[in-house]
């Protein structure tokens, strides 16, 4: 029985995540104390204390999501050992990609928490606010979600963003685009176009100056070899290849969240429990819609790590 450890993205933020970490692990606390080092701020104090705007604001989420997430699995691994505890695949939906990065070696939290501090500012920098959007396609599946996009464009930017589920597709684009898009859905056989509270379009074209700004970035990082393959966003495929992850991961800026795929491919491929390390529960939310016959936990809390380590003891390894 095999398992893969998943990283959640941005909307997973609440103002007092990880705290609960910091509070009962050392090992969790000194994963914060480097994020809040390697920015040259008190991140750590926005994400206990908020207010909720500020934490919600693209470039503190997107680095303070990561510092949860591998504050939890810097717990798991003290506690049980990385033997016991390694998966055969990490896998993260989009900015928990460099997440899941991180975990397996490729770059250091310090370097995740910068790279996800300029991508979240360059994310929010590419489009004037006001001037992009996102929706949410309930009930679409992948081809009438596309079908939509491009009935909307009108020369415009309209292009799926995520794949998250069975049901539960994002497009993302100018606003006026999407403004076409939430009139036109029911024509496309979709029950309900629902606008995202983001600050801008994520994961289409209008992005590309902000994968510039990574691609500028990402060449100047050694990245090593993971201990266990990435199931990438862009692919939703296991890579190794440091030189590909880097292409992949600004790629990735622009390209769909493949995630749906990604989660079939996995346990299409002998996985049998995703565990989501981190904030919230939405991925575990998403993998049961996707593979109902997978076992979906979270890992987040000081009561996560005891039961993932029960968890462990029932299968002989804790």
């Amino acid at each position: 029985m095999t398992f893969a450890f998943t990283f959640p993205g941005q909307g997973s933020q609440t103002v007092g995540m990880g705290q609960n970490l910091a509070q009962n692990f050392a090992v969790a606390r000194a994963v914060f104390d480097e994020v809040d080092e390697a920015l040259g701020e008190k991140l750590s104090a926005v994400m206990w204390e908020g207010p909720e705007a500020t934490l919600t604001l693209t470039f503190n989420a997107q680095p303070a999501l990561m510092a949860v997430s591998l504050a939890a699995f810097a717990v798991i691994k003290n506690e049980y050992g990385w033997e016991a505890i390694k998966p055969v695949y990490v896998a993260g939906h989009s900015l928990g990609e460099y997440s899941a990065l991180a975990a397996v070696g490729v770059f250091s939290v310090a370097d995740a928490a910068r790279l996800l501090r300029l991508r979240g500012t360059a994310m929010q920098e590419a489009v004037p606010q006001g001037q992009g959007a996102m929706l949410a396609l309930l009930g679409a599946e992948i081809d009438s979600a596309k079908k939509l996009a491009a009935a909307a464009a009108e020369g415009e930017v309209a292009q799926v963003a995520n794949d998250n589920a069975p049901g539960q597709i994002v497009i993302s684009g100018s606003k006026a685009a999407m403004d076409r898009a939430a009139k036109l859905a029911p024509e496309y056989g979709i029950r309900r176009a629902v606008p995202l509270p983001v600050s801008a379009p994520f994961h289409c074209a209008l992005m590309s100056p902000a994968a510039e700004r990574m691609a500028t970035a990402l060449a100047a990082l050694d990245l090593k070899i993971p201990e266990v393959p990435v199931v990438t966003n862009v692919t939703a495929a296991p890579v190794s290849d440091p030189s590909l992850i880097r292409s992949l991961l600004v790629e990735q800026v622009t390209g769909v969240v493949r995630w749906r795929e990604s989660v079939a491919y996995m346990v299409d491929h002998g996985v049998a429990t995703l565990f989501e390390v981190g904030a919230g529960k939405v991925l575990t939310g998403l993998a049961k819609r996707i593979r109902s016959e997978a076992d979906a936990r979270s890992v987040g809390t000081a009561d996560d790590i005891k039961s993932f380590g029960d968890w462990l003891k029932a299968r002989g390894e804790g």
